[in-house]
């Protein structure tokens, strides 16, 4: 069976919906992946050109409530911003809690230009952090 993993963040609009789809590049059929919010709104349209200049769709997705999975067991939760870090709530089952800080490119003003090389930024950043996650799950610092 697939080990399981869900992605958490504040909106499920940005960070964590461009983590799921590098985890879900990144790690093939080896990984069930979802990603859900605290509250979730939607998902950013800079999001997802950030991603489509990677050759990675994440148009389809949609954001998702945390509550969505509450009853489902997963054997990884990873928040990829401290405010879902906080409020994240205990998963049934055994899951690792990991816990990795990503700037809030939604929160960038400024020209659509500058906006769009923030979540660049990000999803670069996330890539890194998944990338190696994925090649040796056991190197990063569980919480």
């Amino acid at each position: 069976m697939k080990q399981r993993v869900l992605i958490l963040c504040t909106g499920n609009s940005s960070r964590s919906q461009m983590a799921e789809g590098w985890l879900r590049h990144l790690a093939g059929e080896q990984l069930d992946v979802e990603s859900a919010g605290i509250t979730p709104s939607q998902v950013n349209p800079l999001a997802i050109q950030a991603m489509t200049e990677r050759k990675i769709d994440i148009s389809h997705h949609r954001s998702k409530h945390l509550n969505e999975f509450l009853d489902q067991p997963f054997d990884y939760v990873i928040t990829v911003c401290d405010h879902a870090a906080e409020q994240c709530p205990v998963f049934p089952g055994k899951a690792t809690r990991i816990h990795w800080s990503f700037p809030d490119p939604a929160a960038i003003q400024g020209t659509e230009e500058e906006r769009l090389a923030a979540f660049r930024q990000v999803r670069d950043a996330i890539e890194r952090q998944f990338r190696a996650w994925v090649k040796d799950p056991t190197s990063v610092e569980v919480t």
